[in-house]
């Protein structure tokens, strides 16, 4: 495994890398969105640790120009909070959001979680005008394809697979995520909200399950 780390911080892309070293994990860290292109361009990664406010270049655009030519797990880092910033991160194609101050050990076993979700399932899915295709990673609505990220796509599959099922946010976090993942209840309720405002008049079918979690429901 082989790990890009963009901070602008030097405090903070030394801790990573001690850590990095202790799972044995290869490195290579920039300061800035320019330089964090240019050596993913020219250099095969596992996962990329994308700080957000970094001088030359933003965290956001360099996403955004990466995820013009790969799905590579992008995990973010940033000392903002508000639900805005993830929703933005999470709606540009980012793998995980992880605020600043943060445990070394917690985001290792991230990057361990996210680095695992490639599985593919070669099925089609189809609940009422939703259509899921496993094999191309495409959702369409009615028909219409509509663009879902990564772990979007992974939970909306989830969903689709256990209709009726009320799911706990640890179920979600263990079939999504995977086991070493400690997702906050905020990343979760984020990425709910960015599907439902996708499945555009099948919103309704997500519902809250007070004190639990959420489930799908599709009536005709």
């Amino acid at each position: 495994m082989k790990v890009l780390i963009v901070d602008d911080e030097a405090l903070i892309r030394n801790v990573i890398k001690e850590y990095l070293k202790i799972e044995n994990i290869d490195y290579d860290e920039c300061d800035n969105g320019i330089d964090a292109i240019n050596l993913f361009k020219a250099n095969k990664y596992d996962c990329l640790i994308m700080d957000i406010m970094m001088p030359k270049m933003d965290g956001y655009t360099a996403v955004k120009e990466i995820r013009k030519t790969s799905d590579v797990k992008i995990i973010m880092l940033s000392a903002r909070v508000d639900e805005y910033d993830k929703l933005m991160g999470f709606d540009l194609g980012i793998d995980d959001y992880v605020t600043k101050p943060f445990s070394p050990k917690e985001l290792i076993a991230r990057i361990k979680a996210v680095s695992k979700r490639n599985a593919i399932n070669k099925s089609i899915i189809e609940v009422g005008g939703i259509k899921l295709n496993d094999l191309s990673k495409t959702v369409e609505i009615d028909d219409k394809q509509i663009e879902f990220t990564h772990t979007q796509f992974d939970l909306l599959k989830m969903f689709l697979l256990n209709q009726g099922i009320a799911l706990t946010r640890e179920a979600i976090i263990e079939k999504v995520w995977g086991y070493d993942y400690e997702a906050e209840d905020r990343t979760i309720d984020a990425h709910i909200k960015l599907i439902r405002n996708k499945l555009n008049k099948y919103k309704s079918c997500i519902k809250t399950v007070r004190g639990v979690g959420y489930k799908f429901e599709y009536q005709e």
